[in-house]
This record gives structure tokens, sequence and C-alpha cells, in this order.
């Protein structure tokens, strides 16, 4: 089953189908409470949804509310929309977190910084209506995959993002990074170039170079082998840079899982392909603390 679902998903990579939408086909919609086009900017691309656990019948949420995720997908900074993470927020809601999934504008509309400026924006409205959806605005997490991880790295650890705003990094109870490129200038992909004007890259526009004391605690996973984005130089980078700043660190390598099934991980029919789910749900949970690393 499992290696069936993973040959249809990068069958799904080489052609026109999603192969996001091919697990939300699969993953239940009962569990949730789903608010959807919600504005959080006046752009077409400034929208998010939000989906907020369904208590168990006897169960109450949390005293102060769920714990709040702002989830960035990935796509080079030239593709994707909010719609096909449909399966992400169905996997963390199942584990009590009011889940926001938020578009932002992608190139060749906006190059770097817009992007960032749009989740920073998405980040600002999440803590601003967090409890109207049952979520605690003082547990809010950032997550990404892929370029959406890169998203979610510069606003925990860059301040400029979140300033804008009137916020700042302090105010996250943490923030987590699937698969994210934290060091790879000069880019390899001839899709992500443009975006950051090569050959002329901006200054301080990579995660690796805001890795200081003080930042929000971090979860970084990457499989170990990944033709995409290198594990070594930006994972293992990123999470050793962080460590050595005296930030807790959860750094997890997982076998069985390539660049796309990494997320695809979270969805209920592919779990056994790595504990994903299990991982970021301790961390969310957990209080914070020492750095927690495996091979």
């Amino acid at each position: 089953m499992i290696r069936t679902l993973v040959v249809a998903l990068l069958a799904g990579l080489a052609s026109a189908c999603s192969p996001a939408r091919l697990l939300n086909a699969l993953v239940p919609d009962g569990g949730y409470a789903a608010s959807e086009d919600l504005a959080y900017g006046e752009d077409p691309r400034q929208k998010a949804d939000v989906f907020a656990p369904r208590p168990r019948e006897g169960a109450a949420a949390p005293a102060g509310g769920y714990p709040v995720v702002v989830f960035f997908y990935g796509g080079s900074w030239n593709k994707g929309e909010r719609k096909d993470y449909r399966f992400v927020a169905e996997a963390l809601t199942s584990r009590g977190m009011v889940v926001i999934l938020a578009d932002y504008r992608l190139y060749p509309q906006v190059r770097y910084p817009e992007f960032l400026a749009d989740c920073a924006r998405a980040v600002a409205w999440a803590r601003k209506n967090a409890a109207a959806y049952g979520g605690n605005p003082e547990k809010l997490f950032l997550m990404g995959h892929s370029a959406g991880a890169y998203n979610a790295a510069m606003l925990a650890l860059d301040p400029r993002w979140l300033a804008a705003q009137a916020m700042a990094p302090s105010q996250l109870s943490g923030w987590i990074g699937l698969a994210g490129p934290y060091d790879f200038f000069p880019a390899e992909n001839p899709d992500v170039r443009p975006v950051f004007f090569h050959p002329n890259y901006p200054q301080a526009a990579q995660p690796i170079e805001h890795a200081v004391a003080g930042s929000p605690r971090a979860f970084l996973a990457a499989p170990a082998t990944d033709s995409v984005v290198n594990p070594d130089r930006n994972t293992r980078r990123l999470a050793a840079a962080l460590g050595a700043a005296g930030v807790p660190v959860t750094l997890k390598i997982y076998e069985h899982v390539h660049h796309v099934t990494l997320a695809a991980a979270l969805a209920r029919p592919l779990r056994g392909l790595a504990p994903v789910l299990d991982d970021v749900s301790a961390f969310v949970a957990a209080p914070g603390g020492r750095p927690a690393i495996s091979p």
C-alpha cells in the first residue's frame, strides 16, 4: 500500500498532477472545522485557511486554547497553493493544533524579500485571530517544507520581517523546518536563481547568516539523502550553528524518505515511512529545553 502511494506521488511529480492532491483525496476531513479564503492582505494571494480540531465527544479544548501552527509550503518560490496541503492540516489538527495554511506571492509577481513580507503578515494575522478559532496566540509556531521552511526560518531568525508587523521572533514558541534550504547561495536550481537576483545575491538573505543566541527553539528535519536540498549543507549545518549559539535544536534525519515524501509522511496513508508527525507533535508539546540530536 505504502509503496503504491509513493510510486503514485513520484508519478505525480512528473506530470501535471499535484502529488499533494493525491494525498488530500486519501485523508479524512471530518476531524476538523475549516474556515477558508480568509484575507490577511489585499492581494488575491494573501489569503489563508484555518483548521481547528473538533474535540472528541466528552473531551475539552486545553485551557488557553490549542497550539497554533502557521504552515508555509514549498515550490521554489515559483509555485504552490494552500489548497494542496489539507493533508498537513488534517495531520496536525488530529494532534490538537490549530493550523493555518497561508498562500504568499510568488515569482514572477514578486522576488525576495516580498514573499517574506507576506509570510510575516500572515503570522501577524494568525496571532491576532487565533483565539477566534480556539487557538492560543501565546503558543505560536511556524512550520514549512522546502522553500516554505526557508520562509519559516527567516521569520524566526531574522527579526526584520516580524518587526515590520510589530512582532518579534521572541513571540514564537518555536519553528519547524522540513528539508529547508538554509545555506544555498549560489543557487543551483534555475527556477530559484531569478528569485534571488542571481548572480547578485542580496546580503543577509540566508538563514545560516542569522543563527544567533536567543533565537526560538527549532525542529529541523531532512531525509538522509536529498537530491533537491543537500541535508548536510543546509539542515545539519544550521542545526550545528544554532546549537553552538545555545539555541535548543531538535535534529531529525530520516531514512526511507526523500525530499517530497518527507512532508508526505505527515499524511495518514504514509506515516509508516517516518515518524515525522510524532516527532513534530512532541516538539510542539514540549516546553523547550536541551537539544535532541539523532544521527
